[in-house]
């Protein structure tokens, strides 16, 4: 299985949370109230599976691989791409911020959230398209079958040493359980497994 495989097989467990982030957001917005547990769920989710996990791959792995081969870092996809998870991870901020601040019951801050929720869910569904539609297939051809298998074994590090073995199926569980509670259907392409499974 080529990396690139791998990370498609993430985008699909994100798209899954990021619709019931969406259900989150129209429920705090119709409500002007949060449902806490869920954003703080779906925040740890975004902080750990999404980012920690899966955009450090690509950030630490996959993007330098890429720049090896000949793509500029400054100004080529890979650095549109990057700047993309940094704003991401401002959005994230900003939804964590509106949590505690409904939760110190401060007016307005269930609509901020809504907001912030929303324009996340935008950012990274358009983020997500193009990786799986331009940057990944220009992936597949850039990186040779070699390059391919040491990204692979990059991977299965980054998974048992990095985020730390099991984290991936507790991850995995938990898109399960708010895809359960918000009513969300499970998708056929959802990973299964941790990128230290799939076989090189």
């Amino acid at each position: 299985m080529r990396t690139t495989e791998i990370l498609m097989e993430e985008h699909r467990v994100i798209e899954r949370v990021l619709l019931c982030l969406e259900k989150i957001a129209e429920d705090a917005f119709t409500k002007s109230a949060i449902d806490v547990a869920s954003a703080r769920d779906v925040i740890s989710f975004l902080r750990t599976f999404a980012d920690a996990c899966h955009h450090k791959k690509e950030e630490d792995r996959l993007f330098p691989a890429m720049e090896r081969c000949g793509l500029p870092r400054e100004a080529g996809p890979t650095a549109v791409m990057r700047h993309e998870h940094e704003m991401g991870r401002a959005f994230v901020r900003r939804m964590d911020d509106a949590v505690t601040a409904f939760e110190k019951g401060v007016a307005g801050s269930a609509d901020r959230y809504a907001f912030e929720a929303r324009g996340f869910v935008e950012l990274l569904r358009d983020h997500i398209a193009k990786e799986d539609q331009v940057l990944f297939p220009m992936a597949d051809r850039m990186l040779p079958a070699n390059v391919q298998d040491e990204l692979l074994a990059g991977f299965e590090h980054a998974e048992k040493h990095e985020v730390g073995e099991g984290t991936h199926e507790r991850f995995l569980a938990l898109a399960d359980s708010l895809c359960a509670r918000w009513g969300v259907a499970e998708s056929a392409g959802k990973a299964r497994s941790c990128s230290c499974s799939h076989s090189h």
